[in-house]
């Protein structure tokens, strides 16, 4: 079964494209509380989303692609949020950054069955009481969020993550419990640093069935001729879609062999970060 990819867009038209080649979730982003002081000065985006374009994008995906929502982490207006993003047709609703049970227990009350409900995994605090979290009725999916849980644990690159294990432990204890999962994001097919095919053979080996198409998958925040667009998802996915196919029928080796493959491509990326720095 083909992984779900999610992408991150308020443009409609970039949503309708993104659809249109088999993008499985189109996500909204609202998280904006506390983000910038965690990702000051890094390379990423603090998405300026409002609650208008929940409906604006459930407007625009025509029903192939699901429509999800990150809300911020746990606040005092997080009820109203997530009333307003149920109301405007969120289908699946993100809790980022979270650490206790009872923030997990207080989101999916205020949820109260009406959306899916996906938490992202993507601190300490929460990978230590996973077991009770996990417990918790009514969670229909975790994500493993690399980027803040490597900023976490002061690492450099956040496929550490995925090459010292830790990524496949949190897996295990998420699969036991027969709860969906997936981790981290991906470029295309053979870019990145450490390249998108290792990562999505990790996915497969580890048992995932969601990935994020990052924004070194298509940056639309910077660029977006529509035409370009249309291009990437059409070809860029393509790719992506068609790697897949033939790692259903891959062996236990293959996946071994790409394991350490990650490991190996990880530490070359370390010594190169670490060179630089000194």
């Amino acid at each position: 079964m083909s992984l779900q990819m999610m992408y991150i867009t308020n443009n409609p038209e970039v949503a309708k494209i993104a659809e249109k080649y088999s993008v499985d979730r189109i996500w909204v982003d609202l998280e904006q509380i506390g983000k910038k002081e965690r990702q000051g000065g890094m390379d990423t985006v603090q998405s300026m989303h409002s609650v208008e374009d929940v409906r604006k994008i459930r407007n625009s995906i025509v029903g192939k692609a699901k429509l999800q929502v990150r809300v911020n982490p746990i606040h005092h207006g997080s009820q109203n949020e997530i009333e307003r993003v149920i109301a405007y047709g969120a289908d699946i609703i993100m809790l980022p950054f979270f650490s206790t049970v009872d923030e997990v227990g207080n989101f999916i009350k205020m949820v109260g069955g009406r959306a899916r409900t996906c938490l992202l995994l993507e601190t300490i605090g929460a990978e230590q009481r996973i077991d009770e979290i996990l417990d918790i009725p009514g969670i229909d999916e975790v994500h493993i969020g690399l980027n803040d849980l490597h900023l976490q644990y002061h690492q450099k690159f956040m496929f550490e993550l995925l090459a010292n294990g830790k990524v496949e432990e949190i897996c295990r204890k998420i699969r036991s419990k027969g709860i969906p999962y997936g981790f981290g994001g991906i470029a295309k097919l053979d870019e990145g640093m450490l390249p998108a095919r290792h990562i999505i053979a990790e996915h497969y080996r580890l048992g995932s069935v969601m990935a994020i198409l990052s924004r070194s998958f298509y940056d639309s925040w910077i660029a977006n001729d529509l035409k370009e667009v249309e291009r990437t998802f059409k070809y860029g996915l393509g790719e992506i879609r068609e790697y897949e196919q033939r790692l259903e029928h891959e062996t236990p080796e293959f996946f071994e062999n790409n394991r350490q493959t990650v490991i190996k491509e990880v530490e070359s990326i370390l010594k190169v970060i670490n060179s630089k720095r000194n």
